[in-house]
Order: C-alpha cells, then sequence, then structure tokens
C-alpha cells in the first residue's frame, strides 16, 4: 500500500512539474490552467527583470525629460514600455540560448513586473515636477513671470534636494489605496483601460508565436538605428546658435517659421503622434493655428495700446502674459469640467451600486470562468491592511518633519492638512480612471497649489503653493498608476505582492533617475528660454496659477482677464458639445487641453505629430493586420532613437564640443 501510494504521489509531482514547465515556456494556452499551480510571486521578480527594469527606466526617463522640457506633451508610453520589455528579454534569452548557455524562460509574469518597474521610474519624470512646479521656483521662471510680482520666491535647483523631495512626495502614494484594491478591481469591476490594454498585450505577446515577435523586433530595431542615426547627422549643422539646423527648417517659408509654422525633423514626435489618438494631433494643430495664425499676429498689432512698447518678448506684461494667462484658461476649463463631470459619474456608480446592494444583496453577476480564475489569484496573495496604513503614517510623518526644512515656506500644518485630504481624493481619481482612463492628478494637485497659495498668504504663497502642490498631486497620481498595474497584473495572473513590490522599485529608481536625467538637460541646454529648443512651458504656467492665487486678477495684462473668459467658456462648451452630440460627432470635437499646449509653445511640433498620425492613417487603410502589431514597435524605435541620441549630444554640450555647421536660412 505504501508504495501505491509513492506512486501516485511521484506521478501527481511529475504531472505538477509538467504543469509548472508548460506555464514557464509562455504556453499561451495553458495561462489560466489551474491556478494553483502558477509561480510563487517570490519567482516572478527576476534580478534580470530588475536588471532590464532599470535600462528601460532610464531610456523612458530621459525621453520623458526631453518631452517634458520641449513641449510637456508626453504619451501614455505603457504599451511601448511593455513591448520594449518583451523585444529586450527574448533577444537577451535567445542571444544566451545560442551561445550554449540555458536561461530560464521569460514569462508573462516577468514582462508585467519589467512593464511595471520601468513605467514607475519615467512617471516619476513626467509627474514629478521637474518640468512644472519644481521648474517653475527657479530664478529664470521667477524673472520671466515677472519677479517684481512676487519678489524673492525662487528655489535654484539641486539634485540633492530634488531627489529627497521625490521621496517624501511619491512614495506615500504606494500606501493609500492598498487597502481598496479589491474594491476597486474586483468587486467594482471597474476597467482601467490603460491597464486592461498593456495586460491584453502582454498576453498577447506570450501567445502569439515567435513570427510576430520577430517581426517587431525587426522593426523596432530598423527605426531605432534610422532615428538615432538621423539625430546624430543632424547635430553636425546645429552650430552654437539656438536657431542652426534642420529643427529650424523654413518648409513652409520664412513668414510661417517666424510664426512657429515648420516641420522640425524630430522623430521623437513624429512617433509620438503615431502613438497618440488622431483628435489629440489634429486638437494640437487646430490650437496652432487659433494662436500662432490668428491670435497673436492680431495681439501683436495692440503693442503700444494694449501692453508697452519697451516690454521684453518674455516679459509677462507683454505678448507673453497673453500667451501664458490665456493658456491657463483653457486648460482650468478643461480640467474643471471634466473633474466635476468625473465626480459626478464616481458619486452616482457608488450610490448606485450601495442602493444596488441594500435592495438587493444576494443578487450575484455571472462571471466567466476565466474571470473567476483571475479573481481568485488576485485576491488569494492578500497584502495587509496594515502595510497600507502604516506605510502612509510613516511617510506623512516624516514629510511633516522633512518638508518645512526643505520649505521653509510650507508649514508643517499645511502637510498634515494635506495628508488628510489626500487618501479621498486618490479614491475619487482612481474611480474615475476605472471608468474613464482619465487621471485626473493635474487637477488635485491645481488644487493643492491654490490651497496651499491661499493658506501661506501673500509673502511665502507663491513657493508654498508649488511645492505644496506636489504633495497632493504625487499621492494622487502614483496611486492610480499602481491602480492601473493591479490590473494588468490581474490579466495577466500576476500576484499583487509582485506588482506593489515591482512598482516600489521602479518608483525608487525614479526618484534617483529623473533627478539626474534632469539635470543633463540643465545644464547642458538652455532651459526656460521662450526662445529656445527647451521651453519647458508648464514651467511657467505653473508659477502663474501661483502668482494667480495669491494676488488674483492683478497679475493679469490689459484685457488679458476677458480673454481668458472666452477660453475657459470655449474649453467647457467644447466639453458639453461633445458630451451632448452623438459619438461620431463627438469625436471630432478638439480637445481643450491639448490645444492650450501649442499657445505657448508653436505649432511645429505639432506638424510633426499629425505627419505621425498621418502614417498610421495610411498605414491602416493600406494594410490594417500588419498596422496594428507594427504601429507600436516602430513608433518605438522612432522615439527611443532619437531620444538615445539626446545623451550624447548632452555630453558633448556638457563638454563645450560644438557642432562645426550652422546651417540657416535668411530672406533673399
Amino acid at each position: 500500500m505504501m508504495n501505491t501510494e509513492m506512486k501516485e504521489n511521484g506521478e501527481i509531482e511529475r504531472e505538477r512539474r509538467e504543469d509548472q514547465e508548460k506555464y514557464e515556456d509562455g504556453d499561451g494556452d495553458h495561462q489560466l490552467e489551474g491556478s494553483k499551480r502558477l509561480q510563487p510571486w517570490t519567482k516572478q521578480i527576476t534580478v534580470r527583470g530588475i536588471f532590464a527594469s532599470v535600462i528601460l527606466g532610464c531610456i523612458y526617463s530621459i525621453i520623458a525629460m526631453k518631452l517634458n522640457l520641449t513641449t510637456g506633451m508626453t504619451p501614455n508610453m505603457n504599451v511601448s514600455a511593455a513591448l520594449l520589455a518583451f523585444v529586450f528579454m527574448r533577444t537577451w534569452t535567445k542571444m544566451l540560448q545560442k551561445s550554449g548557455i540555458s536561461a530560464v524562460p521569460f514569462t508573462r509574469h516577468e514582462n508585467t513586473m519589467i512593464q511595471t518597474c520601468s513605467v514607475a521610474c519615467y512617471s516619476i519624470a513626467i509627474g514629478g515636477g521637474y518640468g512644472s512646479y519644481l521648474l517653475g521656483l527657479n530664478k529664470k521662471t521667477y524673472e520671466l513671470a515677472g519677479g517684481a510680482s512676487s519678489p524673492g520666491t525662487y528655489k535654484e535647483p539641486g539634485v540633492g534636494w530634488m531627489m529627497g523631495y521625490s521621496f517624501l512626495v511619491c512614495f506615500i502614494g504606494l500606501f493609500v489605496l492598498i487597502p481598496l484594491r479589491k474594491v476597486l478591481i474586483v468587486d467594482y469591476k471597474l476597467i482601467f483601460p490603460s491597464g486592461m490594454a498593456t495586460g491584453v498585450l502582454i498576453n498577447g505577446f506570450h501567445s502569439q508565436g515567435d513570427d510576430m515577435a520577430k517581426k517587431q523586433v525587426k522593426g523596432f530595431a530598423k527605426y531605432f538605428s534610422a532615428s538615432f542615426l538621423w539625430g546624430f547627422f543632424q547635430w553636425f549643422f546645429t552650430g552654437k546658435e539656438g536657431d542652426c539646423g534642420f529643427a529650424q527648417f523654413p518648409t513652409f517659408g520664412l513668414k510661417a517659421w517666424k510664426n512657429m509654422f515648420y516641420f522640425d525633423f524630430s522623430m521623437t514626435y513624429v512617433g509620438t503622434g503615431m502613438i497618440c489618438p488622431h483628435i489629440v494631433n489634429l486638437s494640437l494643430l487646430f490650437g496652432a493655428v487659433v494662436s500662432w495664425g490668428i491670435m497673436w499676429p492680431l495681439i501683436g498689432q495692440k503693442k503700444g495700446d494694449w501692453f508697452p512698447r519697451g516690454l521684453p518678448e518674455s516679459s509677462m506684461k507683454s505678448l507673453n502674459g497673453y500667451k501664458a494667462f490665456i493658456s491657463i484658461a483653457l486648460i482650468l476649463g478643461d480640467g474643471l469640467y471634466n473633474f466635476i463631470k468625473i465626480l459626478y459619474i464616481t458619486s452616482r456608480s457608488v450610490h448606485g451600486r450601495i442602493k444596488t446592494k441594500n435592495l438587493n444583496p444576494v443578487v450575484e453577476t455571472k462571471i466567466s470562468e476565466e474571470e473567476q480564475k483571475q479573481n481568485e489569484i488576485f485576491t488569494r496573495e492578500t497584502i495587509p491592511m496594515s502595510i497600507g496604513g502604516t506605510g502612509y503614517v510613516i511617510f506623512a510623518i516624516i514629510a511633516v518633519i522633512a518638508l518645512p526644512y526643505m520649505f521653509p515656506e510650507v508649514k508643517w500644518y499645511y502637510v498634515i492638512i494635506a495628508y488628510i485630504f489626500a487618501p479621498s481624493l486618490a479614491f475619487c481619481n482612481a474611480y474615475g480612471a476605472g471608468l474613464t482612463d482619465f487621471n485626473m492628478a493635474y487637477n488635485y494637485g491645481k488644487i493643492g497649489l491654490f490651497m496651499m497659495a491661499a493658506l501661506a498668504g501673500k509673502k511665502d504663497g507663491v513657493v508654498a503653493g508649488m511645492a505644496g502642490c506636489g504633495l497632493v498631486k504625487s499621492v494622487v497620481s502614483v496611486s492610480c498608476i499602481l491602480m492601473h498595474d493591479l490590473k494588468t497584473g490581474q490579466l495577466t495572473l500576476t500576484s499583487p505582492r509582485t506588482m506593489l513590490l515591482s512598482q516600489a522599485i521602479g518608483t525608487a529608481i525614479g526618484c534617483i533617475v529623473s533627478p539626474l536625467s534632469f539635470f543633463l538637460f540643465y545644464k547642458a541646454f538652455d532651459i526656460g528660454n521662450p526662445d529656445g529648443e527647451y521651453k519647458a512651458p508648464y514651467a511657467i504656467i505653473y508659477r502663474n496659477l501661483a502668482i494667480l492665487g495669491v494676488q488674483g486678477f492683478s497679475a493679469l495684462p490689459k484685457h488679458c482677464l476677458q480673454l481668458c473668459y472666452g477660453f475657459f467658456a470655449f474649453a467647457v462648451a467644447i466639453n458639453m458639445i461633445k458630451d451632448v452630440v452623438p459619438k461620431r460627432i463627438g469625436k471630432w470635437m478638439p480637445l481643450p487641453i491639448c490645444m492650450a499646449v501649442p499657445f505657448l509653445v508653436g505649432g511645429y511640433f505639432a506638424i510633426d505629430m499629425c505627419i505621425g498620425s498621418f502614417v498610421v492613417f495610411i498605414w491602416h487603410r493600406i494594410n490594417a493586420k500588419e498596422a496594428e502589431p507594427m504601429v507600436p514597435a516602430v513608433a518605438s524605435g522612432l522615439i527611443c532613437g532619437e531620444g538615445m541620441w539626446t545623451l550624447p549630444a548632452s555630453v558633448l554640450a556638457l563638454a563645450k564640443i560644438n557642432p562645426p555647421i550652422c546651417m540657416k536660412f535668411l530672406s533673399s
């Protein structure tokens, strides 16, 4: 009898090993077989995965920082990160196998872990304030915004304090929604569209076979190389001055070039346009035509009437003031409408669920077997609620002590007030993002900015407002990104513990890499120059928001308030029309928040992005089946190639090595 039991146990163990091997080999059909056979979460996080995450996180941080400091427009690169992680790891394992070195198979769990880690890393570069509220504290932005209106209120960037600030305000967001993860994802069944799309994509990568994977790798490598070499070639013609090279090519004539309408041959923005929806790119172009094509030439003719003649163009009391404040009006109008709309959707949905539960608590919606297994794995490996509560309290206490030391204008009780309200704001934002895919963190950040500016008063309000903005925005943003990643993990059957730890590792890497990548640009290029390449438009926007919060409408130039009212109403009206008219018409309504960016920056990058959009449109017309999987690979190659050239270009600039040729176009 003992021999029979041993034989049965041996067969069971052999079957278990075979099933595990099948799963680890990435067999797509096996992905939902028997949840008890899946890898333990400790094996889903690997050393090579962390190494790959660091590399990808650094690449994307540099790319995101460049986008932040040039136009402020950064697309959602989650899908691109998932694809690049797949390409990177598949290439690595294939190379090792060809060299005769055995490698552990690359699974969807590891793919999800790398994607989560690298996205968490570059998200700090996008949402950490390096191109907006932190940069808005520096002396150059202070002078551009009219230093006399807020005397002495500036703080120069520094690697040390920026790194410390990022660690203080970003990590706390990881803990705030941990107790509600099951409620949001399993109980409320929120879809979190970006997280779901990434999860479906990763599952597709590991079940579609090697042919498409090889094609994507080749496509990425080809366009990465072309973009990198094109960036290298362009560098030789950029000279020492800021208006040399292909980036200043007067494509539509010199008059259009002076009004910021030209194709600047940026593969980064062509690739970005390929990823962004068509309506985003068309909204950018529409905003450029309205502002630089119509409004600024007309307002410029009012020099000496609406604003004095002798003022420099960068002054907030000249044409630049209209550019900054009208773009702020568009952003606030669009943001306020969507903020109220999503709060309404959230409250109505929560109220409906509570009402339904109270009326008929025994009713359960039927779910598929696949979804049952996803939910089982998601809820089985619990994250203790004590981790969320303890982590939040500890980081809040550290912030209460450290932030007033870093920014004397921010009192300790301001921090306590911010962190009392932050959890409820984070829940509202995550719930709204789960329904609509809108991460409204920047709007909650503006609430924090105005609240802090009002509390601090006229003397300290500008600095306190911008520093306090990050307190609220970071908690709300990081917690929402974590929910998106947990949704991805649910679909790929990756443990929630893996997702939380991956997000923490990525956040830690981002808090180190982002300040370093910022200073790479800050020391090598003229950041914040309104006439240069690196305009950093959101720095001046956030600075002026803080001044508005302290001084009110007295900060605006002549007739600017009336124009701001008009564009604020326009942003609200466009959103209302979009929601009222049929979807087939509403989808062509411009997005006011996208229109706002070229008001400050110009139309050149909108033309680049529209070209990317046009390429995708034609590709889908010619061969939609090929375009669907290949567009992300080609776009990622274009973005990453030129983005990687930024690194040697920065090093050359720091070493005072100038390009040998200045290619310039002059009127005959």
